[in-house]
């Protein structure tokens, strides 16, 4: 069957990866893209740093008009899909016009997962999904202003930093145990808390939160202890809910996200997703979810290649970052290894200054790996985890040894 017209639903990062993938195979037939959003295609990583703390400066713009236009796009703004027929293949806009497709593509994210006491306060509560929330927070987050961050994620201390460069007085409450939990070992954690702290962010852990209220112009945040933090604004980020109504309401196959299959195929063959929305069906024979701007290019690339029929590449580990009080940090592979070795120092008082490389080891094979502000080791841990190096620790935790010539 020829593909004479693909549908991409979602004009994020998947959704312009997937028009640059298709095209760069030689896709020669009608791309549709549809988004919810007026804007074109753009980055969300900087929502939390350079949007906030340098807004004139920063450009986010994935694909600009003309370059949609050079590659040969229809764009459909502002009137999303509110239903899709799979029977028909069909999608209809949320002004009623009806749009046919050959093969279609769900790339719709996530929405801020809510806490709905504080969205009953109205004023002064803030969540980060989107450009708009990312601009509504720059008039808030003004030196001397006091901020509460409810999670203690990525994002949570993504915008820690930038409130801290701002000059604002800052609390994370953190109900686990970690900051940063979800996506890094315990050694790791106690690093991100020590910067976090000596750049004067006061974080709570095992923290939770029994009420919260308006008082004037300021928000109460009561905690089960008793204790009351007031606050100027309070901003939350506790995850993510995939937008997945779409594929529910077409009978797709759904868990708590869309389940697809190792080529990004949903339960209906000409329908895909791609990035938040989607869990995969992994080698190991279970579906996961990832949460990483890699993981949405991949994915879209995964969906081109396989209505282009061609083969894919072997995957990469998966790969993520975060930037923190002017720290990069990288995480490549397994975040959940046995263990956890150090090449280099943990020097938490260095603060910007601290450089290290952390080994994930699994049954004496290297599983995962981390830098801190030593992104040009990346790639060696990458080889040695796609290649299921042994680890020698004589090799690799002496500094006098070139990383980069171990690996071969």
């Amino acid at each position: 069957m020829s593909v004479e017209t693909i549908v991409i639903v979602g004009a994020g990062q998947a959704g312009a990866s997937a028009i640059l993938e298709l095209r760069g195979n030689k896709y020669e037939g009608k791309i549709i893209l549809v988004g919810d959003e007026t804007h074109l295609p753009y980055e969300r990583p900087p929502l939390s740093k350079d949007v906030i703390l340098k807004p004139e400066e920063t450009k986010i713009e994935i694909l600009s008009e003309e370059k949609l236009a050079e590659l040969g796009v229809e764009v459909i703004r502002g009137n999303g899909v509110v239903k899709i027929n799979s029977d028909a293949k069909t999608a209809e806009l949320k002004n009623g016009d009806v749009i046919a497709f050959d093969k279609l593509l769900l790339a719709t994210g996530g929405a801020a997962r809510r806490l709905p006491n504080f969205d009953a306060l109205g004023k002064h509560v803030y969540t980060l999904r989107n450009l708009e929330d990312s601009q509504a927070l720059v008039p808030v987050l003004q030196p001397g202003k006091r901020i509460i961050l409810i999670g203690g994620g990525v994002i949570g201390l993504e915008l820690a930093s930038s409130a801290r460069f701002k000059q604002c007085d800052v609390t994370v409450i953190e109900m686990g145990a970690m900051v940063m939990g979800r996506s890094s070992p315990r050694i790791l954690s106690e690093f991100f808390l020590a910067q976090q702290q000596l750049a004067g962010v006061d974080v709570r852990l095992s923290t939770a939160i029994a009420d919260c209220k308006l008082d004037g112009e300021e928000v109460v945040v009561t905690l089960q202890g008793g204790e009351e933090l007031r606050a100027d604004a309070v901003v939350y980020g506790i995850g993510i809910v995939p937008n997945a109504q779409l594929a529910v309401d077409a009978g797709l196959d759904v868990d708590f996200a869309i389940k697809v299959n190792e080529n990004c195929q949903t339960s209906h063959p000409d329908i895909y997703a791609a990035g938040d929305v989607a869990t995969q069906l992994r080698a190991d024979g279970e579906f996961r979810r990832v949460e990483t701007w890699e993981n949405a290019n991949l994915q879209a690339g995964i969906f081109a290649r396989h209505v282009m029929q061609v083969e894919h590449p072997v995957a990469n580990p998966a790969w993520f970052w975060t930037d923190q009080l002017d720290i990069n940090y990288q995480f490549v592979g397994d975040m959940a290894a046995s263990e956890w070795l150090v090449r280099g120092e943990i020097q938490p008082e260095l603060r910007q200054e601290s450089s290290f490389v952390l080994f994930g080891v699994t049954d004496g094979v290297i599983v995962g790996g981390i830098t801190v502000n030593a992104a040009k080791d990346m790639r060696h841990l990458k080889k040695l985890i796609s290649k299921q190096a042994a680890f020698e620790a004589d090799k690799y935790l002496d500094l006098s040894q070139d990383l980069r010539k171990l690996v071969k």
